[in-house]
């Protein structure tokens, strides 16, 4: 991108070869983004005729200033540039024109022939420049509006630091703003920064007044090197960070030291982080205004949250309170139920002995144990239908046993009884029935 130096050496060459000689033919482009605010019909006539007086430039701005207005101006953006048919108008790379080149250039936006055939043009490839007609051209945007020029008007170092003192904004984008200083551009200020061994992003206010003599001293030094050599990098210093800030990341060392790349001030920065440290009272106060903004955020989080659950409370202790406050309640409710549970078992207990054996036998067939009443209760029937086939048995055979009757009989219930025990001793163990319920005498009995 020109900056002062380039646009300097286009100044000079057109002060050198074109000053005392008319204009012939002009050829204005009809591209209303570049030519501002004046047709290209307008803009021809105001020029064809006229005699160009001088060449003036402040920050990265030119004009010619003809024997009478409106005069041409010349805002370079990314990619203007001056040539003059014939002439080396500068070492400045995009300014050398081959006998061999299409010329006018298709990208040319003003063309103009003197009268001694001397042939100028001013070119825009990609468009950003902007090209106006002016009858005062210092009192109007964009030139009223520029700060003192770098080369031409140089602060003092009062001026500079009391001036730096008040911007509390990176001295990379403070350097760019063309109302502070004009005629720095991104290379410019990168390599002044450099110099001054200064990070891009440290605050202006936070510099010092020992910095900031070393920084004005290196900008003018930079400038009046670039300007001298007519903005030829190849004669630029071989320490200067310029030869390697267009390198690839990793790759771009100076003086042995590794170059890294940030964005400051809108711009792609690059500089040593070895050498270039962002220090100072400011730099450390807008970090701990960060830290206080996302503490003030997690705290406002932290209170929303309180007014929606304020019973809980932001600590493991407050949490594991909730928690056990919360099983508490849980162990409350199962024992409420667990009593009216037992309730209703007392008074279905003191109930039962009201009811008959029936109805507890019908209530218990539902679970196992009915099943098992009933296994019981058979084998009761069956040892009674025993019991009534012996006693026929002893009527039929008393001749055979009159003196043993009480004794047999004796030993017959004895054994009986032993049977039906030995049968139903699972049965009995598990639920035992009523001792009417197992005496009850049979049909047969009665």
């Amino acid at each position: 991108m020109p900056e002062l130096p380039e646009v300097e050496a286009a100044r000079r060459a057109i002060e050198d070869n074109c000053i005392g000689k008319k204009i012939v033919k002009a050829i204005i482009a009809d591209d209303s983004k570049v030519i501002d605010g004046v047709s290209p019909v307008d803009f021809k006539a105001s020029l064809e005729g006229k005699t160009i007086v001088a060449a003036n430039r402040k920050g990265k701005n030119m004009w010619l200033e003809l024997d009478s207005p409106p005069f041409p101006t010349f805002q370079f953006g990314m990619a203007g540039a001056i040539y003059i048919k014939g002439v080396a108008v500068t070492k400045y790379k995009r300014s050398a024109v081959k006998d061999d080149d299409e010329w006018p250039s298709k990208y040319s936006k003003v063309f103009l022939e003197l009268d001694d055939g001397l042939e100028l043009s001013f070119t825009d490839k990609r468009r950003f420049a902007r090209v106006r007609s002016l009858e005062n051209p210092v009192s109007v945007p964009p030139i009223s509006e520029l700060g003192p020029d770098a080369l031409l008007e140089p602060m003092t170092v009062d001026e500079f630091y009391k001036a730096l003192s008040k911007k509390k904004i990176g001295i990379k984008a403070l350097l760019l703003d063309q109302s502070f200083i004009s005629g720095i551009g991104n290379w410019i200020a990168d390599e002044v920064l450099y110099q001054a061994r200064i990070h891009p992003m440290q605050s202006a206010s936070s510099i010092s007044k020992e910095d900031c003599v070393t920084l004005l001293k290196c900008i003018n030094e930079v400038i009046k090197k670039a300007v001298d050599v007519g903005a030829d990098s190849s004669q630029y210093p071989t320490n200067w960070i310029f030869h390697s800030r267009e390198k690839k990341p990793g790759k771009a060392f100076v003086d042995g030291k590794k170059i890294e790349f940030i964005t400051a001030g809108g711009r792609t920065s690059a500089f040593v982080p070895e050498l270039q440290k962002n220090t100072g009272a400011e730099s450390a106060k807008a970090a701990g205004k960060r830290q206080q903004v996302k503490v003030q955020k997690i705290k406002h989080n932290d209170s929303d949250s309180q007014d929606e659950e304020p019973e809980i409370e932001e600590t493991a202790a407050g949490k594991s309170k909730v928690k056990q406050r919360g099983a508490n309640t849980k162990r409350a409710s199962t024992n409420k139920k667990s009593k009216q549970s037992n309730s209703d078992d007392e008074n279905d207990s003191d109930e039962a002995p009201k009811k008959s054996g029936k109805a507890k036998q019908n209530k218990s067939s539902k679970g196992k144990g009915g099943d098992q009443k009933k296994k019981t209760r058979g084998t009761n029937k069956a040892a009674k239908r025993k019991l009534e086939e012996s006693d026929d048995e002893e009527d039929t055979d008393d001749n055979d046993a009159s003196g043993d009757d009480d004794d047999s009989e004796q030993d017959k219930d004895q054994n009986l009884s032993s049977k039906t025990q030995s049968k139903g001793k699972k049965t009995t163990k598990q639920m035992a029935e009523p001792r009417q319920t197992r005496n009850k005498p049979s049909k047969k009995q009665k």
